[in-house]
């Protein structure tokens, strides 16, 4: 019979096993930290304050900033903490809610960066009808849908993984709890497990992807055919950002399925996971607030209207 044994911590290993080191990686990883928090914090602040971005596509926006917040705010400090502290371990109902709140806001933000898609889609390919499609009705209950199926799916991963016995070792080769990293150390067999996690990570992330492009398809169809320059040049300025965000989301989480799945050292699984877990909340923000117009122009508002309370209207009606 199969030993049995509850884990009561997990331990963490991290990137480096000397001090110095782990100062040096906690530093940076402080730095890239405060800057995502910082620049998804200004577009949640900026599209609460202004008005005039007040509109779905915003309101999609105001929630992936969330959801990225949230996401990198899920690794990092513990991360941090442990590097400081020189400890590495992580309790394990900690390492539970860490899995779940990890895969539940990357299941999210997966919905969500296909709705962003498809407001797209609707807005420059049935700009008449856009109003009636994405009305605030329909806005919120996808979003809420979103917030419910990510939930859902992570409960899901999270019962299937956390149901099994873990005997073998507590040592996770990460700097976070993965179940990849989690499935190793079981004592039972994780056949199962593992296809569970493929099939459903693979239905999620290329439904998701394949709409998406099958939504840029039709977009930039329609985009070539506008007469006007400044059209395209307006239409395309508001796409890219969003394909860029997808891009980096899709492409580091493929990476790290595809390293997860194969002998991988465990230099590239933390190189892989920090990809995935850390670039995608701190591209966002830069993207959306370096290439996108409107969001600029907003941010100069909120700004005027904090800085000259008495006369932000006269500017504005300047701007």
């Amino acid at each position: 019979m199969i030993n049995r044994t509850t884990m009561s911590e997990f331990v963490l290993l991290g990137f480096s096993d000397i001090w110095e080191q782990q100062i040096l990686n906690s530093m940076v990883f402080l730095l890239i930290y405060l800057a995502a928090v910082i620049g998804n914090l200004l577009i949640i602040a900026v599209v609460a304050l202004d008005c005039q971005l007040h509109t779905p596509m915003y309101s999609f926006l105001f929630n992936l900033s969330f959801l990225d917040l949230c996401y990198i705010s899920v690794t990092i400090p513990k991360m941090l903490a442990n590097s400081l502290t020189n400890t590495r371990s992580i309790s394990f109902f900690g390492c539970v809610a860490q899995v779940f709140l990890v895969i539940s806001l990357a299941a999210t933000e997966c919905a969500f960066l296909t709705l962003m898609a498809y407001d797209r889609y609707t807005a420059i390919c049935f700009p008449l009808h856009y109003r009636m499609i994405m009305s605030k009705g329909t806005c919120a209950r996808m979003a809420a849908g979103s917030w419910v199926s990510g939930i859902l799916y992570s409960v899901l991963h999270t019962g299937n993984t956390f149901r099994l016995p873990f005997c073998h070792s507590n040592v996770i080769g990460q700097f976070f709890c993965d179940i990849p990293q989690l499935l190793k150390l079981s004592c039972s067999d994780t056949y199962a497990n593992k296809v569970v996690v493929i099939i459903f990570g693979v239905c999620l992330a290329l439904g998701c992807f394949v709409f998406i492009i099958v939504s840029y398809i039709q977009i930039f169809s329609t985009v070539l055919s506008i007469p006007s320059m400044q059209g395209r040049r307006k239409a395309f300025s508001t796409c890219l950002p969003h394909l860029m965000v997808i891009s980096s989301f899709f492409g580091t989480g493929s990476f790290v399925y595809m390293r997860k799945t194969s002998a991988s050292s465990s230099y590239w699984d933390l190189l892989a996971s920090v990809l995935y877990a850390v670039l995608p909340p701190l591209l966002n923000p830069v993207v959306y607030s370096l290439r996108n117009k409107e969001l600029r122009e907003a941010l100069g508002r909120v700004i005027a209207r904090i800085s000259f309370p008495k006369c932000g209207r006269s500017i504005f009606k300047l701007t």
